[in-house]
């Protein structure tokens, strides 16, 4: 799910810091004259790191640094908007999630009047992981997948560390 992104016409950039669970690709881009926040990817530990090219990158490997010294610690970044109205809404509610707390995807659900498939496949779509903290939302049986899973299992192990980080596991 990585994306590389060339610089174009709208003047994305791509930077890549290290995570504790492996790497995070770090995307802004020029929005109608703001520069924001466009994509986070979390990436294999073996990804080659880049550094931030622009001050919004710099600021956004600053903040996501403190989080992971502060799990409590709140982002203030730029977000490029993204996503369906439903999309949005879900997103919208995974933000009321405290550090350290969880939900399921039923009870958003139910809280925006969905169903809690189409929450889960909202979550998996998030291009804002760690600011957008789907991770925080579990199934009611047990963790839950994360991401699109995949079959060995590496975005399942991000969850899992991001929820001992908050003191969830």
């Amino acid at each position: 799910m990585a994306r590389h992104p060339t610089k174009s016409a709208d003047q994305a950039q791509y930077c890549v810091m290290k995570a504790p669970f492996g790497c995070l690709g770090i995307e802004t881009q020029l929005v109608d004259g703001s520069l924001m926040i466009s994509s986070i990817d979390y990436l294999r530990p073996s990804t080659p790191v880049t550094k931030p090219q622009n001050q919004l990158a710099k600021e956004a490997v600053n903040q996501i640094s403190a989080y992971f010294q502060d799990p409590h610690y709140q982002f203030d970044l730029p977000l490029k908007p993204a996503g369906t109205a439903h999309q949005s809404k879900v997103w919208k509610s995974v933000l009321d999630v405290a550090a350290g707390q969880t939900t399921t995807y039923g009870e958003i659900a139910q809280k925006i009047k969905s169903g809690a498939r189409a929450v889960g496949t909202a979550c998996g779509a998030n291009p804002y992981p760690l600011i957008t903290p789907c991770h925080r939302v579990v199934s009611a049986q047990g963790l839950g997948g994360f991401m699109k899973e995949d079959a060995p299992g590496f975005y399942r192990q991000i969850k899992i560390w991001l929820l001992k980080h908050e003191g969830v596991l």
